[in-house]
């Protein structure tokens, strides 16, 4: 989750006032998580739906709204200007669309800066996919000379890049910088990149990869050009009516800019409130509440969202920053909010019976303080995780592998089928951690049998320090076995890629079955880990669940 670091001194000035406790004391009803406090700052956890809360500016806007300080939808005035940005039909196959505008009157202190850029690498992180579908640049305006030419360039065009001194070619760019290694791969397919220059030729930036050394930001910056090149047309102006709100909120002019393109012309930014309505009957039923329509108003009024109520209706006007606002019933929460969570009063639902554990999650609770008394430490992953964990580190096929469908990352692109792969994992991402490291997870794993998969619990147990062995692993089995299930462990030598041979075992007794053993030279190897591992992994399954397989592959 997304981290913003907010000082005092500016909240205090944002807010307009003296009382920073009684701003920090608001602030998890806004759903933000306070991560740390410290003398100067605190440091908030935001949820990536909110990427307006990705600066200090953001979150006193909807901090005013929720003390009463200000109230409604925040008005921005865009000011026509005569900026241009002319659009070559070229870039139609490789990033079509290209929204901007021109900030004037802005003041960058050192922290204004970094809040800029963290929220820029937030934005590209969420709306724009990693760059993928949207990417931004921020410039120096003063430096420019319109119109903006928004076109392609052969891999060979050279020019000097942010932080450098001599011109690269942009595939130089994409293959000897960092930042080019790390997203070349969205333009490096095409024949021609995509450029921005000025009518003297001048780069700006080659998106979405870095910008030119040329219009670097700096204290003395006053006036910005903004440029956001994407794949979507909506959602480049959802980043554009983000940013140009948070730099207004900063104390900054907003101009339009005119973009051409060769079928017509667009300007931006567009930051006209979107309307959208609900019935206050089905409000108070969602949050248990009584409300009346003019409390409802102004429930709404201090989620900094207009509204009106008429004939039974609460009709909305929300600011064109709140992208996240997709459906009605997102109102009621905006409600609620604006109500404040802390009034809500928790209530049982009406019953006739009474609710009791289920037998099968009573033993697993069982299991899992019979491991906390043994002294492991427990951990809860994922149950989806990258190749290189579930196979490749393992020297397993993955020729049973369940995968998911058009994964949106590497990291999470397999159903595990079993648990100690990621928990190496946990320890190769703690070897400057104490030791001995000892630990476990009960989860769900996935099982293909045929053209179906079943749902089955596994618990696993690593142990990972200078002297961890099989006889280790097989003590915490036996205990683990006879205080949980009061049943004695069975065992018999077995083969596994994942272990020594001749210190591996089958785990076999009544309807359990596992492994046990000590982890294989290649596998610590593979996952940079320093000391010797065993470990045991044990099927504690009662009742085998098949799942619909539709969604994998």
């Amino acid at each position: 989750m997304p981290v913003v670091t907010v000082y005092y001194d500016r909240l205090r000035r944002l807010m307009n006032t003296s009382d920073i406790e009684a701003c920090i004391e608001r602030l998890p009803y806004l759903g933000l998580d306070i991560e740390e406090r410290a003398q100067d700052y605190i440091r908030v956890e935001y949820n990536p739906n909110r990427p307006d809360f990705s600066t200090d500016y953001g979150i006193a806007r909807a901090l005013k709204g929720l003390l009463g300080l200000e109230k409604g939808c925040p008005r921005y005035t865009v000011h026509k200007s005569n900026l241009l940005v002319q659009v070559d039909p070229s870039v139609k196959d490789v990033r079509p669309y290209i929204v901007s505008t021109l900030i004037e009157g802005i003041t960058l202190d050192d922290e204004t800066i970094r809040q800029i850029i963290a929220m820029q690498e937030d934005l590209h992180h969420t709306i724009g996919r990693r760059r993928a579908k949207v990417s931004i640049g921020i410039h120096n305006f003063d430096v420019l000379q319109p119109p903006i030419i928004y076109t392609t360039e052969t891999p060979e065009f050279r020019f000097i890049p942010l932080g450098g001194v001599e011109p690269l070619s942009m595939k130089e760019i994409l293959e000897k910088t960092s930042v080019g290694q790390k997203y070349g791969w969205i333009v490096s397919k095409y024949p021609r990149y995509p450029i921005l220059i000025d009518s003297l030729g001048q780069v700006l930036s080659f998106p979405p990869i870095i910008n030119g050394e040329l219009t670097r930001l700096t204290p003395a910056t006053r006036n910005l050009f903004i440029d956001i090149t994407a794949t979507d047309l909506k959602a480049a102006e959802d980043t554009l009516a983000i940013l140009t709100t948070t730099l207004a909120d900063a104390g900054s002019k907003i101009n339009s800019a005119e973009i051409h393109y060769t079928d017509g012309s667009i300007v931006t930014p567009n930051l006209a409130e979107t309307e959208m309505k609900i019935e206050l009957r089905r409000v108070n039923r969602l949050l248990g509440l009584k409300l009346s329509g003019e409390e409802a108003v102004e429930c709404l009024a201090r989620s900094r969202i207009d509204a009106t109520y008429t004939n039974s209706w609460l009709k909305t006007k929300i600011p064109r920053y709140r992208i996240d606002l997709m459906h009605p019933v997102d109102l009621v929460e905006e409600v609620a909010i604006g109500y404040g969570l802390d009034r809500l009063t928790p209530t049982l639902p009406p019953s006739t019976s009474v609710g009791r554990a289920h037998p099968e999650l009573k033993r697993l609770s069982l299991i899992r303080e019979v491991c906390v008394g043994l002294g492991l430490t427990e951990v809860m992953n994922l149950s989806l995780t990258s190749e290189a964990t579930l196979y490749t580190n393992l020297q397993r096929e993955a020729s049973s592998a369940i995968k998911v469908e058009e994964p949106k990352s590497g990291e999470h692109e397999y159903l595990r089928d079993m648990l100690i792969p990621t928990l190496l994992s946990n320890l190769s991402t703690n070897i400057h951690e104490p030791y001995p490291q000892k630990l476990f997870e009960i989860a769900k794993t996935f099982q293909r049998r045929g053209e179906e998969i079943y749902e089955e619990y596994h618990v696993a147990v690593v142990t990972s320090h200078s002297e961890a062995n099989y006889t280790e692993a097989k003590s915490l089995l036996d205990a683990l076995l006879q205080q949980s299930l009061g049943i004695k462990c069975e065992t018999k030598p077995a083969v596994n890629p994942l272990f020594v041979e001749g210190r591996c075992a089958e785990i076999r007794k009544d309807n359990l079955k596992g492994v046990i053993g000590e982890i294989k030279p290649e596998v610590l190897q593979a996952f940079h880990l320093r000391m010797p591992t065993a470990a045991f992994e044990l099927n504690i399954n009662q009742n085998t669940h098949h799942i619909n397989n539709n969604t994998h592959k």
